[in-house]
């Protein structure tokens, strides 16, 4: 859980940096907010996924030899 929460901090920090409020009409600006949230949300759990796997599958390459 540590590890998701992080790397949807990270995520966050870069999709800000982006600034997509400025390529849609200032009335949707909201929805382009919880577009990012979303966003931010299924990426930063699908890298922490990754990276989860990637640890296990390390760990059990010991027992392949």
């Amino acid at each position: 859980m540590v590890s998701h929460l992080i790397f949807i901090i990270i995520t966050w920090r870069v999709l800000q940096a982006i600034k997509l409020e400025g390529w849609v009409r200032k009335d949707h600006v909201f929805e382009v907010r919880v577009l990012m949230i979303l966003v931010t949300i299924t990426i930063g759990t699908s890298v922490s996924r990754f990276f989860l796997d990637f640890l296990q599958w390390s760990q059990q390459l010991v027992h392949l030899f």
